[in-house]
């Protein structure tokens, strides 16, 4: 039989206590509205009254119908020199016409007699009487033990009477707290038995912080001991090293144990990797290449002996198929890659090559004599792209404008004024010359704005590009070193769709960067083309 386990998603909470991460209101609707497309249960959308931010939210929230998620509210237990039905946090939960309530609570004996200063025993009434004064008032409330694993070892009869106290008065499910982020997963799945045996009656939920870099093994670990709800984030966001990622949790659970649980409602797991990387845009942090499951590096080969092997059968080098979790396969050009990488590669675009075939011995031949200059075909895949298809004259790869002169001035008159810099750029396009000038922030933004300027009365939509992510690393490795260095140069580009990146290589930065930019803009302009034509050919 499937279990169905319940997700609650508190990246619009705990991961915002990120130090990195910053939300207004509308970011937080965009996120809870992605969320719920993506199918969890629960989206907790903050603590009411706590930020003007968390007030707006769930006023503004209330005019989006959410077709699978119920929107939760955070809070604490009543404060201890007051009661609960005087308490105003209590009252705001109640008032915020959220679907769910969380509140958490002190069940680590040091915790009620150090933090909150009160015996042990009025803790346990405090406990009990916020959850019995909201039970009524909201329509599902949670108990967040805070701190349970860390005082369940200190003091195992206290942290469970806790439980006991939540439970008895209402609580519809206790979750277990791993505030600290330092327990085992062997110490998370016996104390899970513990707890569980001793209370059959109740549902149990687990809240993992990342400290140990375990807490997706611990969240794990508690469903395979009864836990039939999951606390934690996209992308692992939150305090310190982060909370659980669900983007990990989630496919570990519903792939990975042979069909035990269910965490999505069907047909949703493939939107998993877009999900991410839009929270991650949201968010403004960039998403880790290398993260499991959803990272762009997740399914990549760059190694040929790798390559060869994933083309007669991938699962010879993955342990699933990326399209599951709407990830896809990357096969990568670089110094290490062999001839089954180019075949591989030009095979997705619908070439059809044999390894010993000239045209792949020359592409091998000039991929490793750029990369012994320092280009990372790994990371530029738009330049790869270009190369390959240019290689193999394919049909729209042409030479949409021809450069036959640049310029860049950069001046400073002293240290009281910016520098000003300025690029004039003279192009031939369709044997028509275009002579531009333009400023900009600097020489490769003057340089970006005197191309786009003469080439618009050719091709407007280059208006559409803009440059979200511009690196630059000195190969000292490579030839010359210091100042002297050859630098390589990556611009990542968007047009409102998927980014892509390029690359350019040279001892003169300015150099480098116009490699890398005019890739940007041929690879803009091919697939404008392609559209236009209906697609690739």
């Amino acid at each position: 039989m499937v279990r169905q386990i319940r997700i609650y998603d508190t990246t619009l909470r705990d991961g915002t206590q990120a130090e990195d991460i910053n939300l207004t209101p509308e970011d937080k609707i965009k996120i809870a509205r992605k969320l719920d497309g993506l199918g969890v249960h629960y989206i907790e959308g903050g603590w009411p009254g706590s930020s003007p931010t968390d007030t707006a939210f769930f006023r503004e929230i209330r005019n989006y119908e959410l077709r699978n998620a119920v929107v939760a509210a955070f809070g604490s237990t009543h404060h201890p020199r007051a009661a609960a039905d005087a308490d105003p946090q209590l009252q705001a939960l109640a008032d915020s016409g959220a679907g769910a309530v969380t509140i958490f609570g002190k069940t680590w004996d040091i915790h009620a007699t150090q933090a909150l200063k009160v015996p042990l025993e009025r803790n346990l009434e405090i406990i009990r009487d916020s959850v019995a004064w909201l039970k009524p008032r909201v329509g599902e409330l949670f108990f967040d033990a805070e701190h349970f694993f860390d005082g369940f070892k200190a003091n195992p009869d206290y942290a469970k009477a806790a439980l006991r106290a939540a439970f008895e008065a209402g609580a519809d499910a206790l979750v277990l707290c791993d505030t600290n982020g330092g327990a085992l997963p062997h110490e998370v799945r016996d104390i899970m038995r513990a707890v569980t045996a001793e209370m059959p009656e109740a549902a149990f939920g687990i809240h993992a912080h990342n400290d140990c870099e375990l807490a997706v093994a611990n969240s794990v670990a508690a469903v395979r001991t009864g836990a039939v709800q999951v606390q934690g984030t996209i992308n692992g966001y939150g305090e310190r090293c982060g909370n659980a990622n669900l983007c990990s949790i989630v496919p570990l659970l519903q792939l990975k144990l042979g069909g035990e649980y269910e965490c999505l409602p069907e047909g949703k797991l493939p939107l998993l990797t877009l999900t991410a990387s839009y929270v991650s845009e949201v968010v403004n942090v960039q998403l880790f290449n290398r993260q499991p499951f959803v990272g762009i590096s997740a399914f990549a080969h760059k190694g040929g002996v790798h390559v060869s092997a994933v083309a007669r059968n991938s699962s010879l080098y993955e342990h699933m198929d990326p399209e599951l979790v709407g990830n896809r396969q990357r096969i990568l050009l670089s110094e290490l890659a062999g001839r089954s990488n180019i075949v591989s590669l030009a095979g997705r675009y619908g070439f059809h090559l044999d390894k010993d075939e000239p045209v792949v011995k020359g592409l091998m031949a000039e991929l490793k004599q750029k990369a012994s200059l320092g280009y990372d075909y790994a990371a530029a895949e738009a330049s790869v792209e270009l190369l390959l298809f240019r290689k193999l004259a394919r049909r729209g790869v042409r030479d949409f404008f021809k450069l036959l002169q640049f310029n860049v001035i950069e001046q400073k008159h002293s240290d009281a004024f910016e520098p000003l810099a300025e690029a004039t750029v003279m192009i031939e396009v369709e044997g028509v010359v275009e002579h531009t000038a333009a400023t900009g922030q600097g020489p490769v933004n003057a340089l970006d704005n005197a191309l786009k300027k003469a080439l618009r009365a050719f091709y407007p939509s280059v208006d559409e590009m803009q440059l979200v992510d511009f690196k630059v690393r000195v190969l000292s490795s490579v030839g010359k070193k210091g100042t002297a260095s050859r630098v390589r140069v990556l611009i990542e580009s968007t047009d409102g769709g998927a980014p892509w990146v390029t690359v350019g290589v040279s001892h003169d930065i300015i150099e480098a960067s116009w490699q890398a930019l005019m890739d940007s803009v041929v690879y803009k302009l091919y697939k404008d083309e392609q559209q236009q034509r209906g697609g690739t050919d």
